[in-house]
């Protein structure tokens, strides 16, 4: 197992991702239009986004992921008023990461944030799926891209959460209160803010 460390662009805010292995999450890229919308809000898209407008996430337990300084400095925000609460730096706008609610243990950390780009390969394994590729801004060359979630990933997405929630893995949370309420509250953007 291996804790990662985790920074956003300018230093202020750091944590930790903890006991991760290749085998205990979920490296996925993902080309939504929700996904590539969040990163164009921030600054500089162009670190977030690949070529093909993916983001590259590891879905992980919330319970492993841990904010150690500049807690202050998260902000929030959903694209739609149910949508996925997404988090990121005020600071200086990283991505964090992409939360259901307080009672999900998902939380999906965006690769901007993680500090392990030369162990990248070895800490998370491969990326395990390319999804959501309608939406992507050209025609991606990975290797089994996909229009939709493919259903071995998606049946895999579902077990990791059904175990992380009976371990109780929602707890603690670097993003929501005990009470269930997300540390800050999330801007609901307006199309026009999109």
């Amino acid at each position: 197992m291996t804790d990662i460390r985790l920074k956003c662009d300018c230093g202020k805010v750091q944590g930790v991702a903890k006991n991760i292995t290749p085998s205990n999450g979920n490296r996925v890229v993902c080309f939504c239009d929700s996904c590539q919308d969040f990163a164009n809000h921030l600054a500089n898209p162009e670190a977030t986004l690949d070529e093909f407008g993916g983001t590259e996430i590891f879905q992980t337990s919330q319970s492993q992921v841990v904010i150690e300084q500049g807690a202050e400095h998260l902000r929030a925000l959903k694209l739609q008023p149910k949508g996925l609460v997404r988090w990121y730096t005020g600071c200086c706008r990283t991505p964090i990461a992409n939360t259901m609610n307080s009672k999900m243990p998902f939380v999906g950390v965006i690769h901007r944030f993680m500090d392990n780009a030369e162990q990248r390969e070895t800490d998370l394994g491969p990326v395990r799926a390319y999804v959501q590729a309608q939406h992507a801004l050209k025609t991606p060359t990975y290797p089994g891209c996909s229009d939709k979630f493919p259903l071995g990933i998606t049946f895999r997405i579902i077990g990791k959460m059904l175990s992380w929630k009976i371990r109780g893995m929602h707890k603690p949370s670097a993003f929501f209160a005990d009470d269930g309420r997300a540390i800050v509250k999330p801007e609901v953007l307006e199309q026009s803010q999109k």
